[in-house]
């Protein structure tokens, strides 16, 4: 067991973990943010990502030791961010969430994307967001959405 501070949506959280434990688990079990969730547990379906300093990251296979002070960012205080803000808004206009498992993931995939490119194309859309799953299978209304944050953003 150690004790790691981490910067969780610009707060700072105290929490004892194992240092293998997966960022994943300490931000559900440790500080009850249940939003990031638990999917597939290899990297493999994208529910569980976060951004860690802006960067579009799975958490499931993240060990809580190497998050040192890099500011992690989840879908509990995404929105926060005008470009959050913007794809959270987008879901809601283009009525996306279907089960809605997945959506978190997805946002979080989609706001890196758009801080990375302001205009994606198609091309764009489907290589940033291609590693994150849908069981619904609402990606047609994923980049819709995407599009329309983008159009909202410029």
């Amino acid at each position: 067991m150690a004790t790691y501070q981490l910067n969780v949506n610009g707060q700072t959280k105290k929490v004892d973990a194992d240092p293998s434990t997966p960022l994943l688990w300490v931000l559900r079990e440790e500080l009850k943010m249940t939003g990031t969730k638990y999917g597939c547990g290899i990297s493999a379906c994208g529910a569980c990502t976060v951004h860690l300093n802006g960067v579009a990251t799975r958490s499931c296979i993240v060990p809580v030791s190497l998050i040192g002070n890099q500011k992690i960012t989840t879908i509990e205080g995404v929105g926060a961010d005008p470009v959050g803000r913007a794809v959270q808004n987008a879901w809601v206009e283009k009525d996306v969430v279907q089960c809605g498992y997945c959506q978190s993931g997805q946002i979080m995939s989609a706001v890196a994307l758009l801080k990375a490119t302001t205009k994606p194309t198609d091309t764009n859309i489907e290589e940033s967001m291609g590693g994150n799953l849908c069981r619904c299978a609402t990606y047609v209304r994923i980049r819709e959405a995407i599009k329309r944050a983008a159009e909202q953003l410029t």
